[in-house]
């Protein structure tokens, strides 16, 4: 049986707004965002202070979303920032620009067994580029991350149906919404049902090798046990005919005055971004106070 994110009710300003008004919100920032290649920190720290208002106002509590947030703090600062920081890639050309003050620059590198050699270098562009993609990253996920936690699980499908969506489309988002909590709860029965005969998860030892090999009994049944239940949710929807013709949704949805307001105010951040884009502003930025710091 599939389950879902640790939904609980609130009686918050986020919860009572349509489901729909809160998935358009989210798609007109984030387009405001990558869309219009916004890249000037002084526009994007609006954004981010509006996207964890919301979050805040969500009350969701610590506890329930601490995994989570650790998983996107790793992704984002040591998978997104290093590479902005150490690469410069992702970004605008501006980053990749040599002339710039240089903060800190290792000796040459050599790498064993190998010709090879690098030298890391750090610039005043590339550690404010860092910067700049961090927050870009941290107001996306405070924006999507509310959605699983205060959404009720019930109305995913009609929320994406009643947006548009077909219905084998809004099922299968459905489904998307339920499969990593599924995924979760599946892993922690699995782990229990091993260290009752003895598996001591504790005690894994030894190199990368030799640890896969004894995650072994963990990844196969989970692998497994995710492949039947998705082969019992396919057969349980054949069984139904789904797909054959349109389907009824038992329950639906209503607009009401602030979830126009939400919208509108989405879609106006949005608009606006994209004018200040094409007239010529919004691209990378550095602070003339950074320059002053690396003596540049």
């Amino acid at each position: 049986m599939f389950v879902t994110w640790k939904y609980r009710t609130r009686d918050t300003f986020i919860q009572r707004l349509d489901p729909r008004a809160r998935l358009v919100f989210m798609a007109c920032i984030i387009f405001a965002i990558t869309l219009a290649q916004i890249w000037d920190i002084r526009l994007l720290l609006p954004l981010f202070v509006l996207a964890f208002g919301l979050y805040f106002m969500a009350r969701i509590e610590w506890q329930d979303i601490r995994r989570a947030w650790i998983f996107i703090t790793i992704l984002v600062f040591f998978i997104v920032g290093l590479n902005a920081l150490l690469a410069g890639r992702g970004g605008p050309t501006a980053v990749l620009v040599e002339d710039s003050p240089v903060i800190f620059q290792t000796p040459t590198l050599y790498i064993p067994l190998t010709p090879w050699s690098m030298t890391i270098t750090i610039t005043v562009v590339r550690a404010f580029f860092a910067v700049t993609q961090i927050v870009r990253m941290l107001t996306m996920a405070a924006l999507a991350i509310v959605i699983p936690y205060t959404l009720d699980p019930s109305i995913y499908g009609v929320s994406f149906r009643q947006l548009g969506l077909p219905d084998k489309a809004s099922f299968t988002m459905d489904l998307a919404f339920r499969f990593v909590p599924t995924l979760g709860r599946d892993f922690a029965l699995t782990v229990d049902a091993q260290r009752a005969r003895g598996f001591e998860l504790e005690r894994l030892r030894g190199g990368i090798l030799d640890r896969l090999r004894r995650l072994a009994p963990l990844i196969v049944p989970v692998t497994m046990g995710a492949i039947v239940s998705g082969e019992e949710v396919i057969d349980a929807m054949d069984l139904r005919a789904f797909g054959s013709r349109p389907r009824t949704w038992l329950r639906q949805l209503h607009f009401e005055l602030r979830d126009y307001f939400y919208m509108g105010l989405g879609a106006a951040i949005m608009v606006g971004y994209i004018a200040i884009r094409l007239s010529g502003h919004g691209e990378f930025w550095v602070p003339d106070f950074m320059y002053r710091l690396a003596g540049g």
